[in-house]
């Protein structure tokens, strides 16, 4: 199930106030279960929603889901801050980059789920990107760094404080990281 809280709604209904009559908002998800999924939300003019959107009714306006994007955002919640700049929408959508393996997956298969969850998204703003090279029987885990993470002053760092702590809150088993990048022949890192 769908939440839109109240926030939500109220700002949506102000919003869609300076549309044109008959628009109300859709809502589908883009690449679900990949590290690159996201939320698309936009307006929806009178009549240009598709036959299977699933309608929400949220009072004054209706928001369409994409049948096809109903499952990933089952749990979903839409909400809206007041802050000191105006406001933030955030939607929390825990099925959207995938489900988490259960306990006794892998410990390659849980290390790959951390690694395109957590912290891919956050070393991609840095344009990089970190792959799993391999897990030894010790249970170390070992790396191999890309793009903007290719050659970076800061990958020591990035290693041990931000994805080996990672890595050990979400698999306490984890050992080690280990880095078999040659950040030497990197041609165009972040720092």
């Amino acid at each position: 199930m769908l939440t839109i809280t109240p926030a939500a709604r109220d700002y949506f209904a102000r919003l869609l106030e300076q549309q044109a009559d008959g628009t109300n908002l859709r809502l589908r998800t883009v690449n679900p279960g990949t590290p690159s999924a996201d939320v698309d939300l936009t307006y929806c003019p009178a009549g240009s929603q598709q036959e299977s959107d699933q309608p929400v009714d949220c009072h004054s306006f209706v928001l369409y889901v994409d049948v096809d994007s109903a499952a990933t955002l089952d749990g979903a919640v839409i909400d809206f801050e007041t802050n000191a700049m105006g406001g933030e929408l955030s939607i929390r959508a825990p099925g959207l980059k995938g489900q988490k393996p259960p306990a006794d997956s892998s410990l390659r298969e849980r290390v790959e789920w951390v690694l395109d969850a957590r912290i891919n998204p956050m070393v991609a703003s840095h344009g990089g990107v970190v792959g799993l090279v391999e897990v030894t029987e010790a249970k170390d885990v070992v790396l191999q760094f890309g793009g903007g993470c290719h050659g970076c002053g800061m990958v020591d760092v990035t290693l041990k404080q931000g994805i080996e702590t990672t890595l050990r809150q979400e698999l306490p088993e984890v050992r080690q990281v280990i880095d078999a990048t040659d950040h030497n022949s990197g041609e165009n890192p972040y720092y």
